[in-house]
């Protein structure tokens, strides 16, 4: 795959890709010995002295074809986000530093409209996101899970428009692509603080979750398959290393999780920055800002200046909100080179677009708002989710409806179960703040309402589980509330951070919650303790739920393939898969009727508790037009800020 130089004035580019064959393995280094030279004779890779060497690395992350500033739910402007923005940010930080590189981290193909409609409308035309990223001049990408989405033949075409390449170290492919490898090294000639011109050979590792094949298990079961992080990495490094690597870049699509390392674990960027030969880290997946006061210190992570363990790391946000940059000082070392000095910063990105970024995006754009804005229906009232964590929400009522109708009519020969629906609120808050709420009003309803209630491309699943495991399943969504003591005035309701997609409601059972006892499990998905149990009073009907009762339960091929952590849907057994995703079920429903009357049926409620108590619920800004439902013992309205949002008080 020839990769063409972008052209930067001082800055000569050569590389070399992995394969995977690449010899035998090389011998793990010492941390502290500087990385090991695989060409001694090259000229001035290592001079000898006290100059140094600065180096600029500049991250993207999630992008979720997030080209524009525009908001495709709302068609409305979205201002500091969009690659368009984050190109003029690269152009002018590019310029400070001859010789800058500049990669992604993944999840940069689906997450838009923009790139539904490209994958839906128009297969054959250039993919806008490649163009995009093209115009900007990245050198390297990772692929991250949601860049599989589409499939990987949709995969492959857009990569081989790239003029950059894919990496993914722990990823195998049954018919390898030359697209793909598992690391690149990418040469760069820049001037010593002396004066002298020196080769310096960057190596970038690509890894991402090994869950990958199993949230796109319908498009890459038995075409792929993915291993841990933190074992690949061990595996890579020495090779990167070996094969003349001067310093080597993780391209983790994974988070801040857990500082101890298990096999298989989805967030492992702590562990991975133990490892020896990693130099500098960028991380994704969860959406963060690092550095940043988001992030909990300890002794391996300092989010004041961006340290894991000691090594500079940086996670650039969401959807182009921000932009990672690293600056590095190296100098000469024993053997190799090594990091004197590191600055990690997250910046925002502003207003300024770049126009030749957004040029190449802009017959893709205005496809992706007529898309959006197709007539589907028509609601005889408003559909919002200001409440959807606190109450039974009209919104989440309707995509049950519309899974269970598809059901019905498309799977008449499923075993004689009673039929319970799935579903979860997608734009309540979290990571896209207090704007990140659906708010439709009462009258014609386009595509776009279709499209916020699921965002994603998820086909329907049915699977039959038992009473114990529908139990679990809603054990696993309390653990989106905080432990609140009897009599308590004002806890905080939520869990901060965890997103809204992670509450899983189940149409077809009543259950109340009771946040006086301890959660089974954590927000983020782990184990606590079987025997705590928060579910109280779980029926069906008029009848407690015996827990070896069989149900079938509709839901997202996403979450029985491991996502959101459901122990529960993972271990369902698949009765019935749909070649339809979850948004075209529910826009065939509402196109299917003359009028949506949007009504929330009682399926979960807030248990009381004694004495009585009190918790704060912070939901988005349009909150306080809306009636509030009934919850608790009652709801109130205690402040609202057009900045910050609404918060309501609830007695329990």
């Amino acid at each position: 795959m020839a990769i063409p130089s972008h052209g930067r004035p001082g800055e000569a580019i050569a590389l070399s890709l992995a394969s995977r064959d690449v010899g035998p393995q090389a011998p793990a280094r010492n941390e502290d010995e500087g990385p090991r030279v695989h060409d001694p004779d090259q000229r001035d890779r290592s001079p000898e002295g006290d100059a140094t060497v600065r180096l600029r690395i500049l991250a993207t992350s999630d992008l979720h074809a997030q080209i524009l500033a525009h908001d495709y739910y709302t068609d409305g402007p979205a201002p500091g986000t969009g690659l368009a923005a984050v190109a003029a940010l690269i152009r002018r930080l590019r310029d400070e530093v001859p010789g800058t590189l500049t990669v992604d981290n993944g999840d940069f193909l689906q997450g838009s409209a923009l790139a539904d409609a490209a994958a839906e409308t128009a297969a054959d035309a250039p993919n806008p996101v490649i163009a995009a990223m093209n115009e900007t001049g990245y050198d390297a990408v990772a692929l991250g899970n949601h860049d599989f989405n589409y499939g990987l033949p949709f995969l492959d075409r857009a990569l081989a428009e790239a003029s950059f390449p894919a990496l993914a170290a722990n990823l195998t492919l049954v018919e390898p692509s030359a697209r793909i490898a598992p690391w690149i090294i990418l040469e760069r000639v820049l001037q010593l603080s002396d004066g002298r011109a020196v080769t310096l050979r960057v190596g970038f590792i690509g890894l991402l979750p090994p869950q990958t094949v199993d949230w796109d298990s319908d498009s890459l079961s038995g075409r792929a398959t993915t291993s841990d992080i933190v074992d690949s990495a061990r595996s890579e490094v020495p090779r990167l290393r070996a094969a003349g690597a001067d310093i080597v870049v993780a391209l983790c699509h994974s988070g801040i999780g857990d500082a101890l390392h298990t096999p298989g674990m989805e967030n492992a960027a702590i562990p991975l920055a133990a490892i020896p030969g990693i130099d500098a880290l960028i991380l994704g997946h969860t959406h963060g800002v690092f550095p940043g006061p988001a992030t909990t210190s300890g002794p391996e992570v300092d989010p004041a200046v961006g340290r894991l363990h000691g090594k500079p790391a940086v996670m650039p946000g969401y959807g182009g909100s921000h932009l990672g940059c690293l600056d590095l000082l190296l100098c000469p070392a024993a053997r190799g080179w090594r990091i004197t000095e590191a600055t990690a910063r997250a910046l925002p990105v502003g207003c300024r677009e770049d126009t030749a970024v957004a040029a190449a995006a802009a017959p893709a754009h205005d496809r992706a708002r007529r898309h959006m804005r197709r007539p589907i229906g028509r609601t005889v009232g408003p559909i919002h989710t200001f409440f959807s964590l606190a109450a039974p929400c009209p919104a989440l009522t309707l995509v049950a409806d519309a899974q269970r109708d598809h059901v019905t009519r498309l799977a008449p020969d499923l075993p004689d179960l009673p039929l319970l629906s799935v579903a979860a609120s997608y734009r309540a808050g979290g990571w896209g703040g207090p704007r990140n709420y659906i708010d439709v009003q009462a009258g014609p309803l386009a595509f776009r309402t279709a499209t916020e209630l699921y965002p994603y491309p998820n086909s329907l699943v049915v699977l039959e589980i038992s009473g114990a495991d529908l139990a679990d399943w809603l054990e696993r969504a309390a653990s989106h509330f905080r432990l609140v003591a009897p009599g308590a005035r004002g806890a905080p309701l939520l869990h901060p951070g965890i997103p809204s997609y992670m509450f899983d409601v189940i149409d077809g059972v009543t259950a109340a919650f009771d946040l006086s006892r301890p959660a089974r499990y954590a927000p983020t998905g782990e184990l606590i303790d079987r025997t705590h149990s928060r579910i109280a009073d779980l029926r069906h009907g008029d009848r407690p739920v015996d827990p070896a009762a069989r149900f079938l339960v509709i839901t997202n091929s996403y979450r029985h393939g491991g996502g959101g952590q459901v122990p529960a849907a993972t271990r369902g057994v698949l009765r019935w898969t749909s070649a339809a995703a979850t948004r075209d079920a529910v826009a065939s429903y509402i196109a299917d009727r003359p009028e949506v009357v949007p009504e929330a049926r009682s399926c979960w409620r807030l248990a009381a508790l004694e004495p009585a108590t009190t918790v704060h619920f912070e939901t988005g800004i349009g909150a306080s037009s809306h009636r509030p439902p009934s919850t608790g013992r009652g709801i109130r309205l205690l402040k609202s800020s057009a900045e910050t949002g609404c918060l309501y008080e609830i007695e329990l």
